[in-house]
């Protein structure tokens, strides 16, 4: 049977607090759906950006994108007070993202809700839930909070090598609210998915093939990925030179150690899709040919010229 329906990311929706949120704009949008015969909504990577802020540049492969979260639902729910989300500035200009002021500002204004949240049996299920990677995401949040943003490969050697006695100077308090940031988009989201399939409406999502160097995923897991003793990349990826691109595309991505990961099974990326597979009705595998083989680039290039493709698993 054929189906039909709009690609269009979270973001793009309208609303008053810097991009658009999984509030009442992302509910309207699914109504409107449904209301011209389209039974699928696909959409970009829901995890946390990075920089750059774009969406297949993560931070995380597994956690939430907390600009998503919408502030409206926490007013309503009393964790938030109007005043508190008006007081903040959002944009500098209507028709422009100011994306650095939108992450100040959120986390900002949600460690008031996490002030006044506390502790639940629903918050503390989540953890136990997801505890096969929200420790480890939550502590890296809590060191870029630490040293003002900087990639974890510039942080003290103790804490990029995660050695003993490195999360000293990080509260319990500092982890718990990373901890319920995750849990206020995972709430979120599933209430928008579980209002999409009473419209008859599917969510199709996109996974990327590949993690950016400054993410939980590479600093927890180094040796998944093609570092040096160092941590840092030997090689990186990208895309050969083509018909739209003389240099081709140098990604920078770390690349996989698929033989580490046959090692057991493939786990990591067995983690991941089952991830997906949480947030999606579908899943898209951004630049599945990598799969097969991929674009090998030296790291220090300055295009992706001098790569070789290398068999994939």
């Amino acid at each position: 049977m054929r189906q039909s329906g709009i690609l269009m990311h979270i973001t793009s929706l309208p609303g008053p607090h810097g991009v658009g949120t999984l509030g009442k704009s992302a509910y309207a949008f699914v109504d409107f759906l449904q209301q011209a015969g389209q039974s699928c909504w696909q959409i970009l990577p829901l995890n946390p950006t990075g920089y750059g802020d774009s969406p297949y540049q993560s931070c995380s492969a597994f956690a939430g994108n907390h600009y998503l979260i919408d502030l409206d639902f926490l007013v309503s729910e009393g964790l938030l007070k109007q005043e508190e989300v008006d007081a903040l500035s959002w944009c500098e200009q209507e028709d422009r993202v100011n994306f650095g002021l939108l992450y100040r500002n959120k986390l900002t204004i949600l460690r008031k809700a996490f002030q006044r949240h506390g502790e639940t049996e629903d918050f503390a299920q989540f953890r136990a839930e997801n505890d096969d990677w929200l420790p480890d995401y939550a502590d890296f949040m809590c060191q870029k909070d630490r040293f003002d943003g900087q990639p974890w490969y510039q942080w003290p050697d103790e804490i990029k090598t995660r050695s003993a006695g490195a999360f000293a100077g990080v509260s319990q308090e500092q982890v718990q609210f990373h901890c319920f940031v995750q849990y206020l988009f995972f709430r979120q989201w599933d209430a928008l998915k579980a209002y999409a399939h009473q419209k008859g409406v599917k969510i199709i999502g996109d996974v990327p093939i590949y993690v950016p160097y400054d993410s939980a995923d590479v600093w927890c897991t180094p040796e998944l990925f093609q570092l040096d003793e160092q941590k840092n990349p030997t090689d990186v990826a990208g895309v050969p030179p083509d018909a739209f691109s003389q240099d081709g595309q140098l990604w920078g991505n770390p690349l996989y150690r698929w033989d580490v990961m046959k090692q057991d099974g493939y786990r990591w990326w067995i983690r991941r899709l089952q991830s997906a597979a949480r947030l999606y009705d579908r899943i898209r595998l951004d630049h599945f040919r990598g799969f097969a083989a991929y674009w090998s680039v030296p790291k220090g290039e300055e295009t992706a010229r001098n790569g070789r493709w290398i068999p994939g698993p």
